[in-house]
């Protein structure tokens, strides 16, 4: 496995913020120097902004629907925003609801009593529990990680906490890690866990919504991707951004990220996440990357505003993949296994819940080459491959009715 490399980069970041807010309705244009007449804030613009405005309001044709006929079993129903999947050793899967529950289903059933022990989470608009992450020695150390909103309405964080599990209840729960500073909104948590091929612990930290120009301010964890020990200490070797980062951060620039997967055969990270009106992003993680936002999107605002006239800016990174109008992407895995045909093995798997679909990315090795779709309809929150190769997805109603479902997946034939 390899590790993905660690360098420095540094971002004149209120400036840039400054020099956005100040142009976000004069224009776009993209040209080397500035020219005569014009202002030094116009200059800058014009040399750290581009791109073509008009792709943040062109909306694409939806995918097609999927070719492959498939099998859909219901492991479990009537569960409230069930948000993540995670498979025990075993045979097990736990099942973390939103309200603050983490359900077992085992021998293929739901287990009515939830799992004891677990932390009280703020279930508040888009708060409450999140992922569940087995430590890669779960079989022998029981520990679960788990990522969940903590505190009140005016004054809330990410929290990262981890515990072990006896089969029916928590023990020793310790939270790890807070995102700085704290909230007042019930927006934009994040809340993805993933172990990455270098043995450290990856989160996703979103930008509170309202204030999404801390997606560029160093010194707070809103906005990113941070990188963590097992411990929730940062790691040394964590990339530089500047005098008062903070110390765990992998990737900023993000918006409200809600999926992460480890691409062990690629050897590289896989990140999703919501744009505002259209502009929703898969993206390559790079140590040290800035991923734009609020500087460069592919969206507008819920308004029609335009939030920037960019949808490119320099020293950041572009997505992988974007997609206008949006399809509020959550979850997200690599497919690898037999169970599925040959041309599924190394693509993404993505849930959306404003597209009410499963989407496969189709890839050639790096290459977009398709894109489909499967559970027209279904409202999916997230997506997993399990070790038998099928393919585990939780549906949700939007407004938390108790309708949520977990779902197998496999070829028809």
């Amino acid at each position: 496995m390899k590790d993905a490399p660690v360098f420095t980069r540094t971002f004149a970041c209120r400036l840039v913020a400054a020099s956005i807010a100040a142009s976000a309705l004069t224009g776009c244009g993209a040209p080397d120097a500035a020219k005569a007449g014009e202002s030094p804030q116009t200059a800058e613009r014009q040399v750290t902004g581009g791109g073509d405005p008009k792709l943040q309001t062109h909306l694409a044709a939806p995918a097609p629907e999927g070719a492959l006929e498939i099998n859909v079993e219901t492991l479990a129903d009537g569960l409230v925003n069930p948000w993540s999947i995670a498979f025990l050793p075993g045979g097990e899967l736990l099942v973390s609801e939103r309200p603050g529950r983490i359900r077992i289903i085992r021998d293929g059933a739901l287990v009515e009593e939830p799992v004891a022990g677990v932390p009280l989470v703020l279930s508040w608009n888009q708060g409450g529990l999140f992922d569940i992450l087995p430590h890669p020695d779960f079989a022998t150390n029981r520990i679960l990680y788990l990522s969940y909103a903590h505190g009140a309405r005016g004054a809330n964080a990410t929290r990262i906490a981890r515990a072990q599990f006896d089969g029916a209840a928590l023990r020793n729960l310790t939270p790890i890690y807070d995102a700085v500073p704290d909230k007042d909104t019930g927006h934009h948590f994040g809340g993805r866990l993933a172990w990455g091929g270098d043995g450290k612990l990856y989160a996703t930290i979103g930008e509170g919504s309202k204030y999404k120009d801390r997606a560029q301010d160093m010194t707070s964890s809103f906005g990113a991707v941070i990188r963590l020990n097992e411990d929730g200490s940062a790691p040394a070797d964590n990339p530089r951004f500047g005098d008062g980062e903070r110390p765990e951060l992998f990737s900023k620039g993000h918006r409200n990220p809600q999926g992460l997967a480890y691409d062990e055969a690629r050897g590289v990270f896989w990140e999703e996440e919501h744009g505002p009106r259209g502009g929703d992003e898969i993206n390559i993680l790079v140590a040290g990357g800035n991923f734009g936002w609020p500087l460069a999107s592919y969206g507008v605002d819920y308004s029609g505003a335009r939030i920037t006239p960019f949808t490119e800016y320099r020293d950041t990174e572009q997505p992988f993949k974007y997609w206008t109008p949006s399809i509020a992407p959550s979850g997200l895995a690599v497919y690898h296994g037999s169970l599925f045909p040959a041309d599924w093995d190394g693509d993404l798997l993505v849930g959306a819940m404003a597209g009410v679909a499963l989407h496969r990315i189709d890839l050639d090795g790096m290459e977009i080459v398709g894109e489909e779709r499967y559970l027209l309809g279904e409202r999916v929150r997230d997506v997993r491959v399990g070790p038998d190769g099928a393919v585990y997805a939780t549906t949700e109603d939007r407004n938390g009715a108790p309708v949520g479902k977990v779902l197998r997946i496999t070829p028809a034939n």
